[in-house]
């Protein structure tokens, strides 16, 4: 069952961290320290063992089957406090990233364990309008003229024909002006991603500021030059949260991790003095801050 609200101090949430960590060390027996001579295997930590083999075998352990797991899971335990004991988990990349990955993990699904209200999801898409903004979608008419056939006289041309289409209104026939390119004429409406996909994106970036109803150019592109009538357009806007809830609240609870995790390690920081030791061999005593690796 997931908790319907988490009280908002950051202390309070400090703490319960803090707890979560302790019991889950206590539960795995690993509280006890790599010094320590005692091992303790827990009657959860047997059945986990013991679930693990049934998912794999699709069937439970026999009793000399378990106990092989425990042997294991014993020997397993010795050599870690020995390895940690004579200091091989130091200086290792591997070790010290896997430690980190694992209590951030306990981290981030104490921050998830809260599910987010409706207004704190209408927040945060209100404060982040461009994450889920639809595009702008226009459908066009186009008249194309070659610049490679047509050389110089290229823009002089299409400006004549221009004329004649402005003469002739949005229903003007097209099939015979311009000259012939493998591009639709007609471009029913769509995204203008797609318009950028087959006609470049200054194309579409000065399609989108194009009034509808009216010709217009001549409009270059990585083809030529096009005469172009904007006939629909949908504007972009943002949509209302019950249209996109379920990543709305992927990214609320990614964003909410991220900073939980930043207050969490600021705050741990103040129990540490960081000396830096610069190449030249002087030592600072520096104020340390967790935004960056």
């Amino acid at each position: 069952m997931r908790l319907k609200s988490v009280p908002k101090e950051p202390l309070l949430h400090f703490l319960a961290i803090g707890a979560a960590l302790f019991l889950y060390f206590h539960w795995s027996g690993g509280g006890s320290g790599p010094t320590s001579r005692r091992i303790v295997l827990t009657a959860g930590q047997i059945g986990s063992l013991a679930a693990a083999f049934t998912r794999t075998w699709q069937r439970p352990p026999t009793d000399s089957e378990l106990k092989g797991l425990m042997d294991d899971w014993v020997r397993e335990e010795i050599a870690v406090r020995e390895a940690m004991a004579a200091g091989l988990d130091r200086d290792d990349t591997i070790i010290r990233r896997r430690l980190r990955q694992k209590m951030e993990f306990l981290v981030e699904d104490f921050a998830a364990a809260a599910e987010p209200t409706e207004e704190e999801l209408r927040a945060w898409l209100a404060s982040h309008p461009d994450r889920f903004r639809s595009e702008s979608q226009v459908a066009l008419r186009q008249v194309f003229v070659s610049a490679e056939r047509r050389g110089q006289k290229a823009e002089a041309d299409a400006l004549a024909i221009l004329a004649r289409l402005q003469a002739a209104g949005a229903e003007a026939r097209i099939d015979d002006l311009g000259d012939s390119i493998m591009l639709p004429r007609d471009l029913p409406l769509g995204p203008l991603r797609d318009i950028a996909r087959t006609f470049g994106r200054e194309f579409a970036d000065r399609i989108d500021k194009v009034a509808p109803g009216q010709w217009t150019g001549p409009v270059e592109s990585g083809y030529g030059l096009h005469l172009v009538l904007v006939h629909a357009r949908v504007e972009a806007s943002a949509p209302d949260l019950a249209a996109v809830r379920p990543a709305v609240e992927r990214e609320f609870l990614a964003d909410r991790r991220t900073r939980q995790l930043a207050a969490l390690y600021e705050r741990l920081l103040g129990k540490y003095t960081v000396v830096i030791e610069r190449p030249e061999g002087k030592a600072t005593t520096a104020a340390a801050t967790t935004g960056g690796s």
